[in-house]
């Protein structure tokens, strides 16, 4: 970091005036080691699964649509298809826990825990023994990615009622009141809104004696895509990859990550700002501020995909700028 601080300086342009981009390239060089660090080829990694917690008509969609957009991703239809393709990233789509079955179409990789979580007011979410396959299998993505020469990877998600199980780990993790940090997810409407605080509510109650650990939290409260990408962010510390954590419920698993080993925050770049607001408190807890704050909450990687070609841009400019030595330009007399 310090050697990346001192090459910034020698870069032909007053110091500090590519403000946040100079941090994050700096941040990047720390992580590989190497003023040079190599971000030409990005990974999204989108992991889908159901959560028994939609019984409670906290969603205005019903379950089927996870499904529906997994194969809309599958299709290259959905929004994350055009960013990522825009941005020259590649996109792997995990089924980790759809409660539909899905047809075996190319391209679809299948870590399948179950067909969705169970309804965590009543019961845990899932077993210690899923919980710890799922964040085991997100571990593996990760693996998969690094071996498959992917240097900078990102994540993100799909899933009805996984605001629901966002917004119950925000609450947990942060101490602040379920109602200030619950939002509408995807359009639902005031008496939807309702249910959903109600349900995270009566889920607290029923859960806290229980809550003692980050593995805790996420085997009572969380979802099956939300394990896998809390294992897929470990993965990418574990591997010295940079890794961008998408919007409200990627953060969740990311905070999860964070709390489980606080070195896997190091390693995290924060894309967005979600307009969810329980996002706020979850970024406090990884201690990443977000680089983009465009009034994004689609969720699906979107957020990642954006960011990811800004840190390639800053890396860029660290990498490719001239010193002022080497370009013959006089720097500022001391």
């Amino acid at each position: 970091m310090a050697a990346a601080e001192r090459h910034q300086n020698d870069l032909t342009k007053p110091p500090g005036s590519l403000g946040r981009l100079e941090t994050i390239a700096n941040r990047c060089a720390a992580i590989f080691g190497s003023l040079t660090p190599p971000l030409d080829s990005a990974r999204i990694v989108v992991f889908a699964a159901d959560h028994g917690v939609a019984e409670e008509g906290v969603s205005a969609y019903p379950r089927e649509v996870t499904a529906q957009m997994v194969l809309n991703f599958l299709n290259g239809g959905a929004a994350i298809n055009a960013l990522a393709q825009a941005g020259g990233i590649d996109l792997v789509v995990v089924d980790a826990g759809v409660a539909t079955a899905l047809p075996d179409v190319p391209g679809l990789i299948r870590h399948h825990i179950a067909d969705g979580t169970r309804n965590f007011t009543r019961e845990p979410a899932m077993t210690e023994t899923q919980m710890k396959e799922a964040v085991e299998a997100g571990m593996a993505e990760a693996d998969t990615a690094v071996a498959d020469g992917y240097n900078l990877l990102g994540c993100g998600e799909m899933g009805i009622a996984n605001t629901t199980s966002a917004a119950a780990i925000a609450a947990v993790l942060s101490g602040l009141p379920v109602k200030d940090l619950t939002g509408r997810g995807t359009g639902a409407d005031d008496a939807c809104l309702m249910r959903k605080i109600s349900a995270i509510e009566r889920a607290l109650v029923l859960h806290r004696p229980h809550l003692a650990t980050p593995a805790d939290i996420l085997q009572r409260l969380g979802g099956f895509e939300i394990a896998e990408m809390c294992g897929f962010f470990l993965g990418a510390a574990a591997h010295r990859r940079p890794v961008v954590v998408d919007g409200f419920i990627a953060t969740a698993a990311a905070a999860l990550a964070a709390r489980m080993d606080a070195n896997a925050s190091d390693y995290m770049f924060a894309a967005h700002r979600s307009a969810e607001p329980g996002h706020a408190a979850l970024l406090e807890v990884i201690g990443q501020a977000p680089l983009l704050d465009l009034g994004m909450r689609l969720g699906e990687g979107t957020g990642a995909a954006l960011a990811i070609k800004l840190i390639q841009s800053a890396v860029a400019a660290f990498t490719g700028m001239a010193t002022f030595s080497s370009a013959g330009v006089s720097n500022k007399t001391s």
